[in-house]
């Protein structure tokens, strides 16, 4: 078995331990596995993010622990040779949102978001990539490209959400579910202001706009480069490396193509990210981003690739916005003139990511340094949108009742004029289709508050 992510750090799980139950292949992926202790505290159904799936299903198969029994019997040799390519793994992992909260909320740790994508990636490497999924993986590719080619491409996702012809043609060949709508790319995406060259300065960030708020929410970027000038930070946007084989085209952190195991795409990703970020990384520039499931990944599942001590550099290097100006404030650095909101007490959603790193206690900070602003934190597992997940046709359906269980019907009780706070772009989508409510970015509430003027609609 020839791993595809780097399982090195659980090379020592289970040493010594009798009971460790480890498979008898896989190497450290077997221990990565086999860390789960079968305590069922997955099966229950706490306050949390763990489990989305069997939260709504009630069934343990669809559960971490239901999950690692299945590995452990593919890589024990007990579902044949090729068990990574049969029915068997693909059933017990279809409603994996990789969601992460098993890695937060789990006594050991069990981190299912990332075997899965060993899993997925065995697979492919059996089987092939489906068309469905190299649509949705090659998404930052496809708009990163020229001009006419993304044109076209936007002037097809905005008929298709307007013919019924075209999404009921969608799901009959592609799988993508009719009933749902296509997030559109706007007109014109994200362009950063001209930057003047400067000597280094202990002021500078570097702000990595990611493919979701360049292609589709360019107010969100915006909006962060705005508070962080206003906070006296002089903001640089990543750019692609000098020599880069692609200049023309944005930097991605990969995470579509992790979370649907295309290993080798995401590596090369990451590497143009790494070469783009080196003189940063030397110099200890912070470098701030927007959407938690790329920012986390980049702290995370990136360790991963096997890319060596840049990866780990850029780890204790990356934060997201919120993080990075709670930071600042807690260190006396920063001063917002932000000024009170009106209107009823705010609904917040966490993203799975940002409840599994611990990453909500400073979107909590920084929300309180806005004068007299209330809000509630909305106690909900994962909204079920989950990047592609939720615009599958066989999935569609689950999906939205995940967003059912504790999130949407938070958001109806709540007063019509009440702000919605989400920052994770999937998140935004399905409180938008679920409840026709818009959510916001904190970015976008931040300068609000500072008084800053709104940009010009692109769509």
């Amino acid at each position: 078995m020839q791993l595809q992510l780097d399982w090195s750090s659980y090379a020592n799980a289970g040493q010594g331990d009798a009971y460790a139950d480890i498979p008898a292949s896989g190497g450290d992926f077997a221990r990565a596995v086999a860390v789960c202790i079968d305590d069922r505290q997955c099966q229950r159904k706490p306050k949390g993010v763990m489990c989305p799936s069997f939260r709504v299903t009630d069934d343990p198969a669809q559960s971490p622990g239901g999950r690692v029994a299945v590995l452990k019997a593919a890589l024990n040799g007990e579902l044949g040779a090729v068990a990574f390519a049969g029915p068997e793994l693909a059933a017990a992992l279809d409603l994996c949102l990789g969601c992460k909260g098993c890695k937060r909320e789990c006594a050991n740790q069990v981190d299912m978001a990332a075997i899965k994508i060993e899993t997925l990636a065995q697979r492919n490497a059996m089987l092939g990539v489906p068309l469905r999924d190299r649509l949705f993986a090659g998404l930052p590719r496809w708009l990163g490209r020229s001009r006419p080619r993304r044109s076209w491409l936007r002037g097809l996702i905005r008929w298709r959400n307007r013919s019924r012809l075209l999404a009921r043609l969608g799901e009959r060949w592609l799988g993508i579910a009719a009933r749902r709508r296509l997030p559109e790319p706007v007109a014109a995406p994200y362009s950063p202001p001209a930057a003047g060259e400067h000597p280094p300065s202990e002021r500078d960030v570097i702000l990595f706009v990611d493919t979701f708020a360049r292609q589709f929410e360019p107010e969100i970027a915006e909006a962060a480069h705005a508070v962080l000038t206003a906070a006296g930070y002089r903001v640089r946007v990543l750019a692609p490396a000098a020599d880069d084989a692609e200049p023309e085209r944005a930097l991605c952190c990969g995470r579509t193509y992790l979370s649907l195991g295309q290993v080798a795409a995401a590596r090369r990703e990451a590497r143009r990210m790494q070469a783009a970020l080196a003189p940063a990384l030397a110099a200890g520039t912070p470098i701030v981003g927007l959407e938690p499931s790329c920012i986390l990944s980049l702290r995370d599942d990136h360790l991963k690739l096997g890319l060596g001590e840049a990866a780990q550099a850029l780890a204790r290097q990356v934060y997201l916005f919120e993080e990075f100006i709670a930071r600042e404030h807690d260190r006396k650095r920063l001063t917002l003139p932000l000024r009170p909101l009106s209107g009823a007490k705010a609904m917040v959603h966490g993203h799975c990511h940002q409840k599994a790193v611990g990453a909500m206690k400073a979107l909590r900070k920084t929300l309180r340094l806005i004068p007299e602003f209330e809000f509630e934190f909305v106690e909900a597992s994962c909204c079920g949108m989950a990047g592609h997940f939720g615009l599958e046709a066989e999935h569609a359906e689950i999906a939205m009742a995940m967003a059912e269980q504790d999130l949407l019907p938070a958001l109806r009780a709540a007063p019509a004029e009440a702000p919605v706070l989400a920052n994770g772009f999937s998140c935004r989508q399905q409180i938008g289709d679920g409840c026709e409510r818009s959510a916001v970015h904190v970015a976008v509430l931040l300068r609000e508050a500072l008084g800053l003027a709104a940009p010009t609609s692109r769509r």
